[in-house]
């Protein structure tokens, strides 16, 4: 039996993330298992969130459009359209939610489908609640929902900037678009111009977890990265071999 992160070990409760104006975190699960949406219920309640629930892909979008979600765990075998489809019809309504998906386990193509269409991470089944929930800690905490305040939130590497407190990035004046998980990798890697960072370093910081040893899944984001930032103009994001990922200023 699987017990509520945090519940009946002894050690204190983690604090609880909410929103910059004090509300709770709002949640969306779907998956067409009840007992197994039941149970991500409770955790994430437990968390503090309020949490919605959908059974197939046509539900989740119209909860999505209702509810809003702050965060959505999704899997990507569903009843009647697959999360793939979801994710695509939720983007396409112009939200730029952090996805988890769920996965089935040792199916590497759906995890790699799932990130290459703009989710931001990914779980296998069978899971732990706990895992899920730190997951879903990480996706929030590098959404717009609890950026740091910082003195001057613009950070900038030649003509590249990374505005923390709107989200917004441009290069050379042209705005880019970055999911969450995008956005985090490029402000580490702009807080480090000039700096090579392995790939370890970078999964520690980005996904806040030992993304199961797969250290290709900074590959994959770097380059995700390099199609916004880097195409058609001179690369700002260098491989080092052996060694890892640097950025600097063109020219």
């Amino acid at each position: 039996m699987t017990s509520l992160p945090g519940a009946g070990t002894g050690t204190a409760q983690r604090p609880q993330i909410a929103k910059a104006d004090g509300s709770a975190v709002r949640v969306l699960v779907v998956d067409d298992e009840n007992s197994l949406t039941d149970l991500l219920k409770m955790a994430l309640r437990y968390e503090g969130w309020e949490v919605r629930t959908a059974s197939d892909g046509f539900g989740a979008v119209r909860v999505a459009r209702e509810f809003r979600p702050d965060a959505i765990v999704l899997d990507i075998m569903l009843p009647d359209i697959d999360g793939l489809e979801v994710l695509q019809r939720v983007r396409a309504d112009g939200a730029e939610t952090p996805v988890l998906f769920l996965t089935a386990k040792d199916s590497l193509d759906d995890r790699i489908a799932g990130l290459t269409a703009g989710g931001d991470d990914y779980v296998t089944k069978p899971f732990s609640l706990e895992e899920v929930v730190a997951r879903l800690r990480g996706l929030i905490r590098r959404s717009t929902l609890t950026l740091a305040q910082a003195k001057d939130p613009v950070l900038r590497v030649g003509d590249l900037s990374l505005d923390e407190d709107s989200y917004e990035v441009e290069r050379d004046g042209t705005p880019i678009e970055l999911t969450a998980t995008e956005f985090e990798l490029l402000r580490f890697l702009m807080r480090n111009p000039r700096r090579v960072l392995s790939k370890a370093q970078i999964l520690d910081r980005v996904w806040n977890y030992d993304f199961g040893g797969k250290e290709s899944v900074v590959e994959l984001y770097i380059s995700y990265l390099r199609k916004k930032i880097d195409a058609g103009r001179e690369p700002m994001i260098h491989t080092v071999r052996g060694a890892g990922y640097m950025l600097k200023a063109a020219g």
